[in-house]
């Protein structure tokens, strides 16, 4: 492809291979403070099936933002999230011994011909559609355990799973129903036709499950966080890396259900450009992420980035919308604050602290360890001590599961006159004040 030169908007269509490589020249180039429209491919279960994707998913082509320099950050307000898929299908995974070497999400093998990612092709219905091309091998690496097909109504804001004859409708036109982008390689999930809990009902509230920026050195898409990022260390396949080498991570896949319309994430950037890309849009998922996975849907998504210069940071900020803010992160309203001032004049206080709200994502190999990095990101950015904000995040915020095991929300109110030495006082205001 031929480079483009940065333009204010750029539309992306093209999707990566699972592996984000920022040695890769990269063909869309937007302005700082332009607009990136991208139409998302599903996520985690149609690459997981389709073993010519080394990563798990299929993100979008990365994005060269201009003025963008490493140690730089880049501000992505999502302005809109629109699901496109008319269906979808998940479950919880069982990776299928033989067909793969190391890791399932990467290295898929075919047990029969030992092609190392094969291309595949999908033979009817069920979960032994998926094909190797060259011997006719079952090659797909995961097979479901529990899991159902979810329709979408037409407005896209709830969900019902359906029952046997219906999923089975659904899977004989799996791309028609996914929507699935035309460039997308991915088998859709539906042909597996999963009908083990029909009839439930669920909402609709998208959000991404990747959203950042191209980590420092190759890396499967779906392993650019601390707990994903743990089956890379040692690993005996092309991406394998040391445990040192694990800090050159983005944390672009974070699974956080408040990354959605009108939030804005603030990533690191480790190469020129930034690089940023998106996908694995979802259209629900609660806290956690549970089972493992959720509905992954194609999507058409609206960003706007901007470029902050001198702040590193070295992992994802979010700036979530008020609503979805802890209880006591919330900013607080003209009734509370009046009451607040009189009490520091009965206790001649003299001065009132003005803080706002905001959020570090923490990754690592579990809870406690992603807990612990996020704390310890938001300390070095304030300049001060864990402790700290241990204090802080305990009466003025809370500690979320994004994604079990090992991807966390700290959050807290952080005082004004940190964000301004932080420079990130401009992005925090608009959000809240």
């Amino acid at each position: 492809m031929t480079k483009q030169s940065a333009k204010q908007t750029v539309y992306v269509d093209k999707f990566t291979d699972g592996i984000l490589d920022p040695t890769e020249d990269m063909y869309y180039k937007v302005k700082n403070g332009g607009h990136i429209i991208a139409n998302t491919a599903p996520g985690c279960w149609g690459p997981m099936i389709t073993p010519e994707l080394k990563g798990g998913h299929e993100v979008t082509k990365p994005v060269f933002v201009e003025g963008a320099e490493v140690g730089d950050a880049v501000a992505i307000r999502i302005n809109s999230i629109r699901v496109t898929s008319m269906a979808t299908a998940s479950g919880n995974d069982k990776p299928m011994e033989g067909r793969f070497n190391g890791d399932p999400f990467i290295a898929g093998v075919c047990p029969n011909c030992g092609a190392k990612n094969p291309k595949s092709v999908t033979e009817g219905i069920g979960q032994g559609a998926v094909r190797c091309a060259e011997c006719g091998e079952d090659v797909t690496p995961f097979t479901f355990t529990n899991a159902y097909t979810m329709v979408f109504d037409e407005k896209r804001s709830v969900g019902l799973t359906l029952d046997k004859s219906g999923a089975e409708k659904v899977a004989h036109a799996g791309r028609h129903y996914m929507a699935t982008p035309e460039d997308s390689i991915q088998h859709p999930v539906v042909t597996f036709a999963p009908h083990d809990i029909p009839g439930v009902m669920a909402r609709v509230i998208p959000f991404l499950g990747q959203l950042g920026t191209t980590p420092a050195r190759p890396m499967p898409d779906s392993h650019n966080a601390g707990d994903f990022g743990q089956f890379l260390i040692d690993a005996p396949h092309d991406y394998g890396l040391t445990e040192a080498q694990l800090v050159d991570r983005t944390d672009g896949h974070m699974d956080v259900n408040r990354v959605r319309e009108g939030s804005t994430v603030i990533c690191p950037v480790k190469v020129a450009g930034g690089g940023v890309y998106l996908g694995d849009m979802h259209a629900m998922q609660g806290n956690g992420e549970i089972a493992g996975h959720t509905t992954d849907v194609a999507g058409i998504v609206d960003l706007q980035v901007d470029v902050i210069k001198n702040l590193a940071i070295e992992g994802p900020i979010l700036l979530p919308l008020t609503e979805d803010l802890p209880a006591l992160a919330k900013p607080f309203t003209d009734k509370e604050k009046k009451e607040v001032r009189r009490m520091a004049e009965a206790w001649h206080v003299p001065e009132l602290e003005e803080s706002y709200p905001v959020s570090f994502i923490g990754t690592g190999a579990d809870l406690n360890a992603a807990t612990l990095n996020g704390m310890e990101r938001a300390a070095k950015l304030f300049r001060t001590d864990v402790p700290e904000i241990m204090n802080r995040a305990t009466i003025t915020g809370s500690i979320d599961i994004g994604r079990n095991p090992g991807v966390v929300t700290v959050t807290l109110l952080a005082p004004k006159r940190y964000l301004e030495h932080a420079k990130l006082l401009k992005q925090v205001e608009y959000m809240y004040k």
